[in-house]
C-alpha cells in the first residue's frame, strides 16, 4: 500500500473536487496529512448526565427521550424556531432550536437522544438552546472538535477521519525508534493516531499528545540542527587579523566582560573556522549588543570585506546609522542606509557604492535583500531582532555574498532550552552583563482609575525636565471598544493635566518621512510626550526618556513589555514604567506583577515560560520555522527530553541514515519542506 501521504483525500468516499478545496484551505491535501489534523478540542459526551445534574454555565450531555415537538414557526424574517419536550425519566426540559428546520424532521416522538448544550435552570423550569443532537448510538462517546472552514463542519472532518484511520496499515511504520519510545515512555505511532482523534477516555487524549509533542519537537530540533551542518562543509573568505582592541581604543567607554566575549567567540569563528560564522547574540534590553555588531564590523572591514547589517524598522536603521556614523566618522570606514523611503536617484547611487565596493557597511531596511542590491565583497550579514524576519529573508540577503558570515542579534530574551531549539542552527552567545551606570527601572501596576495620578506624576518628570512615552495597544479605534487607539488617546490627553505640553503621535502607519520627523523631535527634545503604538518596542534610544506609561498592559506578552520598558533607563536619570490595566482576573495580574519584580529580561522570559507556554516563541515570534500544530503547551521537561534525544540520535547518526532513523529523516524532510528548506537538510 502506498503511503497516505500520497493518497490525496478525493480518495475517500464523499469528498470530491468542491469538498477537497476546502480541506486543502485548512492544510489537508492527503490521507496522511487529514490524520496529521489534530483536533482542537474535544466535546464529551461519554457520561451524559441527568437533567437535574447538568452543570451551572457550562457545556454537557445530556440523554433524554422526546416526549412532544412543536410545529416550526416564523417568529420574524429569516428567523426559524420550533421546540421540542424531553424527559429523562425524572425531570422534563424544553429544548429550542433556531434556523435549523432540518431537524424538525430528524427528531422523532419518542425518540432517544444525545443533547450537547448549556443547561438553563428557572427554578423547576429547564431549558436548553440550540444543542448538537446526535442519535445515542454514535454520540456516547468523546468527539474531536477539528478547525474548520467556511462549508465544512467538524462533523464533516470528523466522518473523513473515521474513513482514514481504516485505511491505517497493521503495522503503522513509527519514526521514533524504539529504544527512544521506551525511554521517554511515550506510546506508539497507532495508538496515538487512532486516540487523539477518537480517544477512549482524557487519559488517552494526553498519552496521544505527549507522544505527538514529542515528536514534533524532536523532529523541529533535528532539522534545525542539520541546517545548522549544512553550512559545515562550505568554504568561506577567512579573516586574517582581529582588530578588536583597536576598535575598543576608539570607544567612549569600557566595553563589558560579557561584550568582550562574544566579539571574541564571533572573531574566532571567522580566523579559526574553515566555515562561516552561524552565531547568535542574545542579550538584554541595553546590554550593548549593538557595539558588539560595530566591533565586528570594524574587523571584517580592517580584513578588506564588507557588511551588511538588516533591521526591522526605518526608525532603527536610522538610529544604528547615526551611531555608525558617529562612531567611525575618522577612521575612514564608509557607512550608508538604504531604506524603502530613499529616493529612486539615492537608491541608484547607493547601489553603485555598494557595488564598486565604496560602501564598508549598508545599514537598511528589507529593502537590501532587493534584486538590484549588489555588493563587492559581502564577507558579513548581520540581522537585528531576527524574530521579526524570516528564514527566507535572511537567507536572500546571505545569497547575495559568497558564503559571508552570519551574526544574529536579538534582544528577546529566550530561555536557554528554547533559544536553543528555535536557534538551533546558529552558536550562542549570550550577554550576561550590563554595562556600569545602568540603572533598575521602576515598574507599578495600576488600574484606570489611577490614570490621573500617573498623569500627574508624567508632568512633575516633565517639569523637571524629562520626556515620556506612551504606548497604546491600536493605531485606530476598531470593533474591540475596550482598547483605546494611539489617535484617540492623543486626542484625549489634551483634554488632561499633560495637554498643555507638546504631545506627538507615532505608529506604523505613518509615511516613513512622517515617523523619521516625529522621532527626531523626540530625540532633540521637542517634544515632551511621544504617544505611540509598539513601533518603539526595538532599537530607540531617547536617553532624556525617563518614564514608560503602557495602556492595556495585559494585552502584551510580558516579554514585549520589557522590550518596551527598556526605552527609558538608557541615560543616567531614574526611570519609571507604568502598566495601565483593568485586568480582574487573579493569573493575568499575577503576569503583569512579574514585571514589578525584577528587571531581568532572562528571568521573566522564564516566567513567561512558565506562566504560558512556549507557543508564544514559535509561529509568530520565528518567522519562517516549520509551523507548531501540537506542541504549544507542554512543560520544559517535555522540551529538554527531546533537545537531549535528538543529540543522541545526531551523535551516532548524523545523517539520519540508518534505518532506525529514516521515518526521522522522511519526517523532518516533510516538516520542512512546507518552509522550503528541504535542499539546505543534508
Amino acid at each position: 500500500m502506498p503511503s497516505l501521504f500520497k493518497i490525496p483525500i478525493e480518495y475517500l468516499n464523499g469528498i470530491g473536487p468542491g469538498k477537497a478545496k476546502l480541506f486543502k484551505k485548512l492544510g489537508v491535501d492527503t490521507v496522511g496529512s487529514l490524520l496529521r489534523m489534530y483536533p482542537r478540542m474535544y466535546e464529551d459526551w461519554s457520561r451524559p448526565l441527568r437533567i437535574a445534574d447538568a452543570p451551572r454555565n457550562e457545556v454537557c450531555c445530556i440523554k433524554a427521550t422526546v416526549e412532544g415537538a412543536h410545529s416550526p414557526a416564523v417568529i420574524r424574517k429569516n428567523m426559524i424556531v420550533f421546540k421540542v419536550d424531553v424527559i429523562d425519566g425524572y425531570d422534563r426540559m424544553t429544548v429550542t432550536f433556531f434556523n435549523q428546520r432540518y431537524l424538525y424532521d430528524k427528531i422523532k416522538d419518542g425518540g432517544e437522544y444525545l443533547f450537547y448544550g448549556t443547561v438553563r435552570r428557572d427554578f423547576s423550569l429547564y431549558e436548553m438552546t440550540s444543542p448538537t443532537v446526535l442519535n445515542v448510538g454514535e454520540g456516547e462517546k468523546i468527539h474531536p472538535v477539528y478547525a474548520q472552514t467556511a462549508g465544512l463542519t467538524s462533523r464533516q472532518i470528523e466522518k473523513a477521519v473515521l474513513q482514514a484511520i481504516d485505511m491505517l496499515p497493521n503495522k503503522t511504520n513509527d519514526p521514533i525508534p524504539s529504544d527512544i519510545l521506551e525511554k521517554y515512555n511515550l506510546c506508539s505511532l497507532d495508538f496515538a493516531i487512532r486516540n487523539i482523534h477518537f480517544p477512549q477516555s482524557a487519559d488517552d487524549i494526553e498519552r496521544a499528545k505527549k507522544r505527538f509533542a514529542f515528536e514534533e519537537l524532536l523532529i523541529l530540533q533535528l532539522g534545525m540542527a542539520r541546517l545548522k551542518g549544512g553550512r559545515r562543509d562550505v568554504l568561506s573568505r577567512r579573516l586574517e587579523n582581529d582588530y578588536s582592541e583597536e576598535f575598543y581604543s576608539m570607544l567612549p567607554f569600557t566595553p563589558t566582560n560579557a561584550q568582550k566575549r562574544a566579539v571574541k567567540d564571533c572573531i574566532n569563528d571567522m580566523i579559526n573556522c574553515p566555515y562561516p560564522m552561524n552565531r547568535l547574540i542574545q542579550g538584554d534590553v541595553g546590554s550593548g549588543k549593538t557595539a558588539v555588531a560595530a566591533a565586528v564590523c570594524y574587523t571584517v572591514v580592517k580584513n578588506g570585506g564588507q557588511c551588511a547589517f538588516m533591521v526591522p524598522t526605518e526608525v532603527l536603521a536610522q538610529q544604528h546609522y547615526k551611531s555608525f556614523s558617529d562612531l567611525f566618522e575618522d577612521s575612514g570606514i564608509t557607512v550608508g542606509i538604504l531604506t524603502g523611503s530613499v529616493s529612486a536617484a539615492k537608491k541608484r547611487e547607493i547601489y553603485r557604492k555598494l557595488s564598486e565596493g565604496e560602501t564598508d557597511i549598508i545599514i537598511g531596511t528589507h529593502a537590501l535583500i532587493s534584486e538590484n542590491v549588489e555588493f563587492d565583497r559581502l564577507n558579513l550579514v548581520i540581522t537585528d531582532e531576527q524574530h521579526r524576519f524570516g528564514v527566507s529573508q535572511r537567507a536572500a540577503l546571505i545569497s547575495k555574498g559568497d558564503s559571508p558570515h552570519i551574526l544574529v542579534m536579538s534582544a528577546t530574551p529566550i530561555p536557554r532550552t528554547l533559544a536553543l531549539m528555535i536557534y538551533g542552527d546558529l552558536d550562542l552567545s549570550v550577554l550576561d552583563e550590563m554595562p556600569p551606570g545602568r540603572r533598575r527601572i521602576d515598574t507599578f501596576l495600576i488600574d484606570g482609575s489611577k490614570r490621573e495620578r500617573a498623569y500627574n506624576f508624567l508632568r512633575k518628570q516633565i517639569e523637571s525636565g524629562s520626556q515620556c512615552y506612551i504606548v497604546c495597544p491600536l493605531v485606530e479605534q476598531n470593533e474591540d471598544m475596550n482598547l483605546i487607539s494611539a489617535e484617540e488617546y492623543v486626542e484625549n490627553l489634551k483634554e488632561t493635566v499633560l495637554g498643555e505640553y507638546r504631545i506627538s503621535l507615532l505608529h506604523g502607519k505613518m509615511k516613513s518621512s512622517e515617523k523619521e520627523s516625529v522621532m527626531n523631535d523626540f530625540e532633540s527634545g521637542k517634544t515632551d510626550i511621544l504617544v505611540s503604538t509598539t513601533v518603539i518596542e526595538v532599537g530607540i534610544n531617547v536617553p532624556n526618556a525617563t518614564v514608560m506609561l503602557i495602556e492595556n498592559a495585559e494585552r502584551f506578552g510580558l516579554s514585549q513589555l520589557h522590550q518596551l520598558r527598556g526605552r527609558v533607563g538608557r541615560g543616567n536619570i531614574k526611570s519609571y514604567c507604568i502598566l495601565v490595566s483593568d485586568i480582574n482576573s487573579k493569573a493575568g495580574t499575577e503576569r503583569l506583577n512579574v514585571m514589578c519584580h525584577t528587571n531581568d529580561g532572562f528571568k521573566i522570559a522564564d516566567e513567561d515560560l512558565r506562566l504560558r507556554g512556549p507557543g508564544d516563541f514559535f509561529g509568530s515570534r520565528q518567522h519562517g520555522l516549520p509551523e507548531i500544530k501540537i506542541a504549544e503547551d507542554v512543560p520544559v521537561t517535555l522540551l529538554e527530553d527531546t533537545r537531549e534525544a535528538a543529540l543522541n540520535i545526531l551523535g551516532k547518526d548524523p545523517m539520519l541514515k540508518e534505518k532506525c532513523h529514516r521515518g526521522l529523516n522522511f519526517e523532518t524532510k516533510r516538516l520542512f519542506a512546507k518552509v522550503g528548506n528541504t535542499e539546505q537538510l543534508q
